[in-house]
C-alpha cells in the first residue's frame, strides 16, 4: 500500500519529536505545553490515520514481520535445509549458533522495540489530541490498532527470546514490557517482566482492540491489511495455544468459528477456507481466509533478502537459500500425499525441493501471511482435543482443512484412540497446512517439547541453551537491569 510507504515518514518524524535532543538541554527541561510539539503532528484527523498506517509500516519491516521473523519460526525445525552457508539469511538461526552480537537477535529485537514505542507513541498522541478528531469513537479505534499492533509485537518476542509459558507456568523471564514512549535514555534500564506478566499485557490488549475495533472495513484490501475486530479475536486464539488455556481458547474461537459446517464466520468479515488454498497465496491475497497479512508492491518492497520468496524460491526469482527436506514433512506421503493440492507449493529443481508458495518473482511483492482462518480452525480443533478428547466437532474442522486439500482422506472418530492422538493428526496438518508460514518451532516450543534436527544440526532439547533466542548485546549494554539469557 503506497499510503504505509509514505506514513513512514511522518511516523519517523513523530518518533523524533519525542526523542530529547542532545545539544539543547535546556529545552529537554521546560515542561512541554504539549506532548507533540503543539500537536503538529496530530494538527488534522487524516495525520492521525496516516501515523495509523505507519505502525503497520513498522510492523512489515524486513527485519519482523516483513519476512525475517516468518522464516526463523520455521528453518529453527527440521522442515528446512541450507543451501547457501550465507550467514547474511539465517544460517546461524538454522544451525542453533547464534550469540548475543549476533545480528539476527540485535535486528530483530530493534525492529520489534522500534515498532513498540512506535505504538506507545501514537496512543498517547490520539489520548492527548482527541479533541482534533471530535469523535471518541474513532480515537478509540485507531488507540486499539496501535494496541493489537504492540499485543502482536510482544508475542513475537515471548516466542523467541523467553521460555514457553510451559516451562514454569510463566514464571521464567520474559522480556522489558514498555508501555509508554520512551522519550530519553534515562527510561533504557527496564527490568524484564515475567512471561506470565507480558502475557497478560499481550491479552489485555487484544481485548481492548476486539472491543473497540471496527467489525470490517470497506474493502477487501482494508479488511485483510487493517485490523478490525475478528483480527483480534483470532490472534488471541494463538496467544492462549501458548499458554496452554485450551478452554478459553475455544470461548474466543466460538466468536468467529461455527459449531458446525459450514465454518464461516457470522459476524464482521465473512473468514472462510476457500475452495483451493493457492487462492489466498495469489494475488490480489484479500481473500476472506486471509485475517491479516503485510502488503507489498513494486513500490513497497521487504527488503534486499527479507521477503520469503528470496529465502525459499530458487533463482531467478529467489536466492534459494532454504530447501525443503525430505525428511521432514515433505517427505511424508502417507499423510501428505501426492494428490494433495498443497504440492502445488512445492518446487522440484534437480535433485532439490523448494518451497513455492511465495512465488511472486524476485521483487517478492508477495504479502507476508501473519493469521489466516486455517489456522484458527486447527487451533480451535487441538484446543477440543486436548480438553474433550475424541470430539467430532474437532475432526469436522481437521477434516475441513484437510478435505479442501485432499478430498481421500476422511477422518472418523474410529481413527483415534484418544485426544492426543487426534491432536498428533492435527499437529501433523499444522506441518503440512502453514509450511513456511513461520510456525513449526514454535509449536514445538509452546508444547515444550524439542527441537528436531536436520541433516548435521542436532535436536535442540528443552534443557538447552540454544532452545532460545539470547538476549542481544544492544539491550544489554543499553539496559543495566535487563539480565542475559543463562
Amino acid at each position: 500500500m503506497q499510503l504505509y510507504k509514505k506514513s513512514i515518514i511522518l511516523l519517523v518524524a513523530l518518533v523524533a519529536l519525542m526523542l530529547p535532543n542532545a545539544c539543547q538541554k535546556d529545552k529537554l527541561d521546560q515542561e512541554p505545553k504539549n506532548l507533540f510539539g503543539e500537536g503538529a503532528i496530530f494538527d488534522t484527523p487524516d495525520r492521525f490515520l496516516s501515523l495509523a498506517y505507519g505502525l503497520y509500516d513498522a510492523m512489515k519491516s524486513g527485519n519482523f514481520y516483513g519476512g525475517r521473523f516468518i522464516v526463523y519460526g520455521d528453518i529453527r525445525a527440521e522442515e528446512f535445509l541450507n543451501e547457501t552457508g550465507n550467514g547474511v539469511t539465517g544460517l546461524q538461526t538454522w544451525n542453533h549458533t547464534l550469540v548475543e552480537s549476533s545480528n539476527e537477535v540485535n535486528n530483530l529485537w530493534n525492529a520489534i522495540y522500534y515498532c513498540i514505542n512506535s505504538c506507545n507513541i501514537y496512543i498517547a498522541g490520539v489520548e492527548a489530541n482527541k479533541a482534533v478528531l471530535n469523535n471518541d469513537v474513532l480515537a478509540s479505534n485507531y488507540i486499539a490498532e496501535a494496541r493489537f499492533i504492540r499485543a502482536v509485537c510482544y508475542h513475537s518476542l515471548l516466542q523467541l527470546y523467553a521460555r514457553p509459558y510451559a516451562d514454569g507456568n510463566g514464571s521464567k523471564p520474559g522480556v522489558p514490557l514498555r508501555l509508554r514512549p520512551e522519550t530519553s535514555a534515562g527510561n533504557n534500564d527496564l527490568a524484564r517482566s515475567t512471561v506470565a506478566q507480558v502475557s497478560d499485557q499481550v491479552l489485555a490488549d487484544l481485548d481492548f482492540a476486539a472491543a473497540n475495533l471496527p467489525d470490517k472495513y470497506a474493502t477487501g484490501l482494508l479488511n485483510v491489511t487493517r485490523a478490525h475486530k475478528n483480527s483480534a479475536i483470532a490472534f488471541k486464539t494463538r496467544v492462549l495455544m501458548g499458554l496452554g488455556r485450551y478452554a478459553d481458547v475455544i470461548t474466543e474461537a466460538n466468536k468467529i468459528v461455527p459449531a458446525a459446517a459450514p465454518f464461516k464466520a457470522a459476524t464482521g468479515v465473512a473468514h472462510e477456507l476457500q475452495a483451493n488454498v493457492k487462492n489466498v497465496f495469489t494475488t490480489p491475497y484479500t481473500t476472506t481466509e486471509s485475517i491479516f497479512s503485510m502488503p507489498f508492491t513494486s513500490n513497497d518492497l521487504p527488503g534486499t533478502q527479507n521477503g520469503l520468496g528470496s529465502y525459499y524460491n530458487p533463482g531467478p526469482r529467489g536466492i534459494g537459500d532454504f530447501s525443503l527436506n525430505k525428511a521432514g514433512i515433505i517427505g511424508d506421503s502417507v499423510n501428505f500425499k501426492v494428490a494433495d493440492a498443497r504440492r502445488q507449493f512445492t518446487l522440484v529443481v534437480g535433485a532439490k525441493v523448494y518451497l513455492n508458495k511465495f512465488p511472486a518473482g524476485a521483487e517478492h511483492t508477495d504479502y507476508a501471511p501473519v493469521i489466516r482462518y486455517a489456522e484458527v480452525m486447527l487451533n480451535t480443533a487441538e484446543a477440543i482435543a486436548r480438553t474433550a478428547g475424541v470430539d467430532q466437532r474437532a475432526i469436522d474442522l481437521l477434516n475441513a482443512v484437510h478435505g479442501r486439500s485432499e478430498p481421500t482422506k476422511v477422518y472418523v472418530a474410529a481413527d483415534f484412540a484418544d485426544g492426543a492422538a487426534l491432536a498428533a493428526a492435527i499437529l501433523r496438518e499444522r506441518r503440512i497446512e502453514m509450511l513456511g508460514e513461520g510456525f513449526r518451532s514454535f509449536d514445538s516450543m509452546r508444547l515444550l517439547v524439542p527441537i528436531p534436527g536436520k541433516a548435521n544440526v542436532a535436536t535442540i532439547n528443552t534443557d538447552n541453551p540454544d532452545y532460545i533466542w539470547p538476549i542481544p548485546t544492544g539491550e544489554l549494554l543499553a539496559n543495566k537491569l535487563c539480565e542475559p539469557n543463562p
